[in-house]
C-alpha cells in the first residue's frame, strides 16, 4: 500500500480501475494536506506534531497517516510539492508578467520563499533515509530548466546583459538565503533583489 501511495504521489504508478474515479479528489485532498504541512513547518519546523498539521488541514490525524505513513513520507511530500509549485510558476509567470525580466524577478522571489521557509528540511535531508537521496537531483532537474528558460527569455528580450548560467544564479541566491530564517535583521530578499537587478548591467 505504501508503494502504491508513493507511486501515485510521484505520478509514476498506475492505479487500479476502482481508484481512478477518485484520483482527482485524492490529489486535491493530498494538496490540502501538503499545503497545511508546509504552513505548519514554516511556523514550527519539521518536527511539529502531526495533530497540528491535521488541525491546520481540518482533518483527523488518521487522514494524515493514511496519505503519509511516516514523517519522512510527509517531509518528502512537502518538499516535492513546493518544488513542483515553483517549477509550474515559471511558465505561468512568463505568460502573465509584463516582461520576461519581471517574470524572472517574480520567480526568484518565489524561489527565495522556498529556500527561506524550508525550516529544518535541510538538516533532515542529511539523514540516511533512502527516500531523501534523490531529492537534490529532483530539485535540480525540475528547477534549473525553469530558471534557464526565464533567463533566456529576458536575454532574448534584451532586458539582461549577462551570460550567467541558471545553476550559478540559483546557487548564488541560495547562498544569500543562508541563515535568513534565524535572523530577523537579515533581509535576504533585499540582497537577492540587488543581485537580480545587477543582471541588467549598466544602461
Amino acid at each position: 500500500m505504501k508503494d502504491g501511495q508513493e507511486a501515485t504521489r510521484d505520478g509514476a504508478g498506475v492505479a487500479g480501475h476502482a481508484a481512478r474515479p477518485k484520483r482527482a479528489d485524492a490529489r486535491r485532498n493530498e494538496k490540502t494536506l501538503l499545503d497545511a504541512a508546509a504552513a505548519v513547518f514554516v511556523r514550527s519546523g519539521v518536527e511539529a506534531p502531526v495533530r497540528d498539521i491535521a488541525a491546520e488541514a481540518g482533518v483527523g490525524t488518521a487522514t494524515i497517516y493514511r496519505h503519509f505513513p511516516t514523517r519522512a513520507d510527509l517531509i518528502i511530500g512537502v518538499y516535492r510539492h513546493q518544488v513542483e509549485a515553483c517549477a509550474e510558476a515559471g511558465p505561468a509567470l512568463l505568460a502573465s508578467a509584463p516582461t520576461p525580466y519581471d517574470a524572472l524577478a517574480r520567480w526568484i522571489d518565489l524561489f527565495v520563499d522556498f529556500l527561506v521557509t524550508k525550516h529544518g528540511l535541510a538538516g533532515v535531508l542529511q539523514s540516511d533515509n533512502a527516500g531523501f537521496e534523490t531529492l537534490h537531483t529532483y530539485f535540480l532537474d525540475r528547477l534549473v530548466p525553469v530558471c534557464t528558460d526565464l533567463l533566456a527569455a529576458a536575454s532574448n528580450a534584451g532586458e539582461i546583459h549577462s551570460d550567467v548560467r541558471a545553476i550559478a544564479l540559483m546557487r548564488g541566491v541560495g547562498n544569500l538565503c543562508i541563515g535568513a530564517e534565524n535572523d530577523p535583521r537579515y533581509d535576504a530578499r533585499q540582497l537577492v533583489g540587488l543581485l537580480i537587478r545587477g543582471l541588467r548591467g549598466r544602461d
